[in-house]
């Protein structure tokens, strides 16, 4: 484009390089920058906003400055490193992402954000002579996990330092950009709400497709399309009428006829509407696999006219170094013959080769549908036609929870590729589950808040020490974005208070003044509910509690009686349990039900009512097990005794306390007048206020330097365990501060104790991994096991340490660290050791469940990084050497492929 006069100097060279003009946002953001200020853009997916950051990197270049753009994930850091170097070129740019170091010094250098944040700690000459900062996908700040790392460098950064932030469209960017006012000064908030391709919404119910909104709908008023409310009734009455008709019918109730149209099918459709590229989103890994197994069996072909060529050698280029005898174990030529027929599965358990080769296949177009789950939606370039939704329901790491608005925008934000298509597809598939009035309600919401997820851990607190000091630590806390939004919260709750204190004013008038008598009568009443909640509350945790020890305390083999809901019965312990607080021992009821039965099931303590032989080895998960067992249960001669009955007796009937407070109630001279139950019902609504109004004061206290109190626990551990030592770091705590990891304490701890001594590199790497490694189910395995004897002796000290920081961190109040996990032990050491990938693929993962390639190349990363970080910071020089030794002896095959 020609430069436009209206533009600033800079902004029209640069706006000369490009092939569109820009939008007035970015017009906006643009001049801004130039004029000096910091900039924070909020706008949706595909709308442009990378363009602000990409003059951030020309202003930078033209002032002989540096620019660093940050990106949350390695495969964006390892895209904009490819748009930037095919602008700039290769000696102008680098890249640094733990994984990958090229070109460092260069004066554009694109990086993962933690990387940044870990040189700002290190004080790296790096930072010299920088200029501006991108901070791409920000909203990230709103990550439990890593969102901390993006604040840190808001708050870090030099305040010369130009900022330029990238976000998501969320509902409070003014009240974000009012904290960058604070904290950097000058900021401009530039917020534009409209997509580039205008987006369509759609249900489609079997075969047939209906817009979502009526024509007539407007902003003030949500219509869902008559037309797809008529067909929806008139097919449920169809089903309803069929069923009752005397087909055959399950349990509760008429049998559901509707099915919902097979995946090949709907994809067909697609294809017939020209909705075609598109992405299906499936919440599960399985989902996305079974999906893309059922149209290979259907014969769906949508490669048309692809250049098979042209597909082979993309998927050469990016698996041409793979070891061929890992191939069979990969699913490499199921997976390549999909691609050929235009079809793919994107999920992070895929080998991340794989994953790379699906985006470059699907961007070029020669891959047209894609099963993903949600993770694709989180900043990966990929972006189609159509996005089909199967289900508005997904798991959310504790249960299955509905879609957010937020959630159901980012997803549908990928339909509609900028410069491609003139409007974008988001298809729903409809359900009998399925309320359209909801997903009209998703689709409308336009309210997404960013709320900070900050708060200080070990290495931050400790960096913080050793930069600024103690005071100044807390001073810089107290000017995070969380702390900024709690104390924007207390206007609100100081306000309630406020006004509930003039309330009660008035109220203790009505009752004769403060000093009254009916004030003191109605303090007594309150006293008295007061004692008696407690003493139910007790009564209930003395129950639980003996429970609980009932339940510890049984064995396997034990029959016992469930007392309690659709379990009801006799019941075998087949695995005991004795985790503390909240023991599920598993259990074989009478009635063939297998599974873990918990303190609830048993109205009073669960005890022994006699013992049955088990065989050494029990699969319950085996139909033919379950009967067999069954059938020895009941053939016990045991029985459940007659359903036992809790004591009813009322709590505290004979607590002196109580007591005496009752009698001071009848003897109070306003027990005996005759108002007295008029007064009353002023009485409890001046207690209800009071109650309600001391409520708001705690809040106040709790939210008040919520984060600089979290921090001094934090200092006070930190002190008793010589990391810090009369404000001053020590030798040990300068160590921790340059561990980067979620255990960072722990890792810290077992350097210092020499807990690693004595371990080959394959044996550290298994037991590293019990500080890293995660499990996808519930609760991960913990237990001192292993397969050397080195490494269980290990494992069992660094699980004995971590014990002992946690009792630690309940003493100061402070959030207990993770626990180790062994899943990945036999996996890693396998695979350290030189074994092939099945075999360490069948030694890892969760309860007998193998991992899949991408999530075992992903946890063989993750513990290279700690491996990584042991070498460089272990004082032992020979656990320093075993560390390098086992990250090279892991870096190998599949883990040395694509390793971005």
């Amino acid at each position: 484009m020609r430069p436009n006069a209206s533009l600033t100097a800079e902004l029209s060279r640069f706006a000369a390089q490009l092939t569109f003009e820009l939008d007035p946002f970015q017009r906006q953001a643009c001049t801004a920058l130039e004029e000096g200020h910091g900039v924070l853009v909020c706008a949706p997916t595909g709308a442009g906003k990378t363009v602000v950051g990409e003059f951030a990197v020309h202003l930078a270049l033209a002032s002989g400055g540096k620019c660093f753009y940050t990106t949350p994930i390695k495969a964006l850091s390892n895209q904009k490193f490819a748009d930037l170097t095919a602008r700039y070129g290769r000696e102008r740019v680098g890249l640094l992402t733990g994984d990958q170091s090229i070109n460092p010094d260069a004066p554009v250098v694109v990086m993962t954000t933690e990387v940044l944040r870990n040189m700002i700690y290190a004080s790296s000459d790096t930072l010299r002579s920088l200029s501006h900062v991108v901070m791409d996908e920000v909203h990230y700040l709103a990550d439990r996990f890593r969102g901390a790392v993006w604040e840190e460098v808001i708050l870090h950064l030099s305040p010369e330092v130009r900022l330029v932030s990238l976000s998501a469209t969320v509902s409070n960017a003014e009240e974000f950009g009012a904290w960058m006012e604070t904290v950097r000064g000058n900021t401009a908030v530039v917020v534009d709400e409209t997509r580039p391709v205008p987006l369509w919404q759609h249900v489609m119910v079997g075969r047939r497709m209906f817009d979502l909104f009526d024509s007539e709908s407007s902003d003030q008023r949500v219509l869902v399309d008559s037309d797809l409310v008529r067909f929806i009734k008139q097919r449920e009455n169809a089903d309803r009428m069929e069923s009752w008709g005397g087909g055959p019918r399950g349990r509760g109730g008429p049998r559901r006829f509707f099915r919902p149209l097979p995946r090949p099918e709907v994809l067909a459709r697609l294809d017939e509407e020209g909705l075609l590229p598109a992405i299906t989103f499936i919440f599960s890994r399985a989902g996305c696999d079974g999906a893309l197994a059922q149209c290979l069996r259907s014969g769906l072909d949508l490669g048309g006219s692809s250049d098979p060529e042209v597909v082979d050698a993309i998927i050469e280029k990016h698996t041409g170094e793979l070891p061929r005898a890992d191939l069979e174990v990969l699913g490499y030529w199921e997976w390549r013959e999909a691609l050929h027929r235009g079809l793919a599965a994107h999920h992070a358990g895929m080998l991340p080769a794989f994953r790379h080769t699906v985006e470059e296949l699907f961007v070029k177009g020669l891959v047209r549908a894609v099963f993903a789950t949600e993770t694709l939606a989180l900043g990966i370039n990929m972006p189609a036609r159509t996005v089909v939704l199967e289900r508005l329901v997904k798991f959310n790491g504790e249960t299955h929870a509905e879609l957010t608005p937020g959630e159901y925008t980012q997803l549908t934000g990928r339909a509609g590729r900028r410069g491609i298509d003139v409007e974008g597809h988001a298809v729903v598939l409809w359900q009998p589950e399925v309320d359209t009035s909801a997903v009209a309600g998703l689709a409308s919401t336009r309210t997404y808040p960013l709320r900070s997820s900050f708060k200080p851990g070990y290495n931050m607190s400790i960096n913080l020490i050793d930069r600024l000091g103690a005071e100044e630590a807390r001073l810089l806390l107290e000017r995070s974005f969380a702390q900024f939004q709690a104390d924007r919260s207390v206007v609100g709750l100081v306000r309630g208070i406020e006004r509930n204190e003039g309330q009660l004013r008035k109220l203790a008038a009505q009752l004769g003044g403060e000093d009254g008598d009916f004030l003191e009568y109605f303090g007594l009443r309150e006293r008295i509910k007061q004692r008696e909640r407690q003493l139910n509350q007790q009564t209930r945790t003395d129950r639980r509690t003996a429970g609980v020890a009932a339940l510890t305390e049984l064995r396997r083999g034990d029959v016992i009686a469930i007392g309690a809901g659709r379990r009801a019965g006799l019941a075998v312990i087949l695995e005991p349990d004795a985790t503390p607080g909240d023991p599920r021992p598993l259990v074989l009821t009478e009635d063939k039900w297998a599974g873990r039965v918990s303190v609830a099931d048993f109205p009073v303590p669960a005890q022994p009512l006699g013992r049955m032989r088990l065989p050494r080895r029990v699969d319950h998960r085996t139909a033919r097990t379950r009967r067999d067992l069954a059938s020895a249960l009941r053939s016990t001669g045991i029985t459940a005794p007659h359903r036992p009955r809790r004591d009813k007796r009322a709590a505290g009937a004979d607590d002196s306390e109580l007591g005496a407070l009752r009698r001071a109630l009848r003897a109070h001279p306003a027990h005996t007048r005759a108002d007295r139950e008029q007064l009353a019902r002023i009485g409890e609504r001046y207690n209800r206020v009071a109650r309600e109004t001391e409520s708001m004061r705690q809040k106040v206290a709790t939210t008040t330097n919520s984060l600089a109190r979290t921090f001094d626990r934090i200092v006070g551990l930190l002190e008793e365990r010589g990391f810090v030592h009369e404000g001053e770091v020590t030798g040990d705590g300068r160590r921790l501060a340059r561990i980067y990891a979620e255990s960072d304490l722990l890792v810290a701890e077992c350097l210092r104790q020499g807990l690693w001594r004595g371990l080959g590199p394959a044996e550290l790497a298994a037991v590293v991994s019990v500080l890293v490694y995660e499990s996808r189910s519930e609760g991960g395995y913990l237990g001192a096991t292993g397969p050397t004897e080195p490494i269980r002796r290990a494992v069992a000290a660094t699980i004995a340490e971590w014990s002992r920081l946690r009792n630690d961190e309940s003493e100061h109040r402070l959030a207990p660290s993770r626990e180790p996990d062994l899943g990945f032990v036999g996996g890693i050491y396998k695979w350290a050791r030189g074994d092939a990938l099945a075999d360490s693929l069948l030694a890892s993962g969760d309860q007998g469940t193998p991992l899949s390639a991408g999530d075992f190349v992903r946890w063989c990363r993750q513990v290279i990084d700690l491996l990584d970080q042991i070498n460089s910071n272990a004082d032992d020089t020979e656990v320093a050497g075993t560390a390098a030794k086992a990250v090279r002896a892991i870096r190998r095959g599949v883990v040395a492929v694509d390793a971005a």
